[in-house]
């Protein structure tokens, strides 16, 4: 296999990259900025290299501990359960939360062989056993594997003694009722909350 080739069969790893976008990408790459591609692949190797998971929360780092992790000024009062790293940053730009965070790395799924041993639980437990956490935020998608991983986490909370809650979901800002599909109109309607 030619390197050409090999580059191309390379980039279809990642996500949402079929063969021709791999094409075009390696092309780019190798005509247009050979430079830019020395630099992503330097920086990608070490990447793959330096970067880990927060010996707290698990997020990917380069450090023992999370730049979050070491905020003294977060507080621990509430753990916010993610899951992948990604979310953390959806969350950190779109609210004002200042409490901890826990990445699942993934979600229940019976059918996939993922059981709880799988998401590496522990953690979670020692952040929710410390004295001053009164609150777990549930941030799981709204699959039915987001939503069994859900129940999952309030069982394991109200075990712990701690709220459990869960992110809204339903109609969106800024939306008109007659262009939300049925499943989540109708999730929308069972979870309305008081005005």
């Amino acid at each position: 296999m030619s390197l050409i080739s090999e580059l191309i069969a390379s980039l279809q790893i990642l996500p949402g990259v079929g063969p021709k976008t791999a094409q075009r990408l390696t092309f780019h790459l190798l005509q247009k900025d050979p430079e830019g591609g020395q630099k992503l692949a330097e920086t990608l190797a070490l990447a793959i290299d330096q970067v880990g998971e927060c010996d707290v929360c698990r997020t990917l780092t380069e450090n023992n501990i999370c730049k979050l992790c070491a905020n003294p000024h977060r507080s621990d009062r509430q753990v916010c359960v993610v899951e992948s790293p990604a979310d953390i940053i959806h969350l950190e730009s779109a609210t004002d939360f200042n409490g901890r965070y826990f990445v699942l790395h993934g979600k229940l799924s019976p059918l996939d062989g993922v059981g709880p041993e799988a998401l590496k639980l522990e953690k979670l437990v020692d952040l929710l056993s410390s004295p001053e956490c009164h609150e777990m935020i549930i941030a799981t998608g709204s699959t039915l594997e987001g939503e069994t991983t859900a129940q999952y986490l309030a069982h394991l909370a109200e075990q712990g003694g701690i709220k459990a809650t869960r992110l809204a979901h339903g109609v969106p800002l800024g939306g008109d009722l007659e262009y939300i599909d049925n499943s989540t109109l109708a999730h929308a309607f069972a979870s309305r909350t008081n005005l």
